[in-house]
């Protein structure tokens, strides 16, 4: 006989619950919301420390810098220093030294700017031999130098037929008209073959002002550019040209016109500096004052290259 509750009596159904397991509460989302600020926090940290490591980089970066801009200061002042107590006429064209500051080795090598062409001083003649000397044909040579010398010649009015020239090449330039303030800017004369312009550039300049070059110090190319100069000639000059106190009368007479043994008042520094395992270079170039408080001028400096010595 079957058990029945009395009727009007509804029994209660117990809760089902899985063994093992807990009522859900709200401490897992509140577990996960730490999770969450934690990992926030973990990245802002590391977020921070690659921050503070560039930053550090970056300083000690700038520091070098400094300390190499200062060496080759030094090195630019003991330069002048050395030339100013000579006589201007008695100055050396070129010439080396060494020296060490603090924990620091500075090598510095310095040659007067006069033994390079000037691009704004040079007559034809020197122009047309050097683009001769490295590599272009005489009758090119003669073109190339004409249009070096329009380049930096004055112009009167728009009419001008350099300037017409220009158009008709369809160039968005015209010829400067005035000097070159850089020797790159040999490289926006219209018809120079930019290979030839490359082997041009090591071998002029925008600093000396002179219309003479130093053959004391001049490259043996430069040498080899005078007009009337054979290839004889040039080897008997190059072998005698630092022993001769008069070199310049070793020349062929037409020859003597364009050549000078004076140093001038512009040098080409070239200076080297090992500090902390860290090699750095520089060219300036620098214009001496015989009188006054300022000792020199910088017309260029260029940073080089620097590099890090291994061990």
């Amino acid at each position: 006989m079957e058990n029945r509750a009395p009727e009007g009596d509804v029994m209660p159904t117990p809760p089902t619950q899985r063994l093992g397991t807990e009522p859900a509460s709200s401490g897992g989302f509140i577990s996960v919301a730490v999770l969450w600020i934690l990992g926030a926090l973990s990245v802002l940290v590391s977020v921070y420390a690659v921050y503070v490591l560039n930053t550090t980089a970056a300083f000690a970066t700038y520091d070098s810098q400094l300390k190499s801009d200062a060496l080759v200061s030094a090195a630019l002042e003991m330069t002048a220093y050395r030339q100013q107590k000579t006589a201007a006429l008695s100055r050396p064209s070129q010439g080396s030294f060494a020296f060490r500051l603090g924990q620091a080795n500075v090598e510095v090598e310095f040659h007067s700017e006069m033994a390079r062409i000037d691009l704004n001083a040079a007559p034809k003649p020197l122009l047309a031999g050097l683009f001769i000397t490295l590599g272009a044909r005489p009758e090119d040579a003669e073109t190339y130098a004409d249009r070096v010398i329009a380049w930096r010649t004055a112009r009167t009015n728009e009419q001008d037929p350099e300037i017409s020239t220009y158009r008709m090449s369809r160039l968005d330039y015209q010829p400067r008209g005035g000097k070159f303030p850089h020797p790159n800017e040999l490289t926006l004369v219209r018809g120079l073959p930019p290979a030839l312009v490359e082997r041009v550039l090591p071998f002029v300049t925008t600093y000396s002002g002179s219309s003479q070059i130093n053959v004391l110090d001049a490259a043996p190319e430069i040498v080899a550019s005078l007009p009337g100069m054979t290839q004889d000639r040039l080897d008997a000059f190059l072998a005698q040209r630092q022993g001769s106190p008069n070199a310049k009368q070793l020349l062929p007479e037409p020859t003597q016109q364009f050549v000078t043994l004076e140093s001038g008042q512009t040098f080409r520094i070239k200076v080297r500096t090992f500090d902390s395992g860290r090699i750095a270079s520089a060219e300036v170039v620098i214009l001496l004052f015989d009188d006054g408080d300022q000792p020199f001028a910088v017309l260029s400096w260029r940073d080089r290259s620097t590099e890090l010595l291994g061990y």
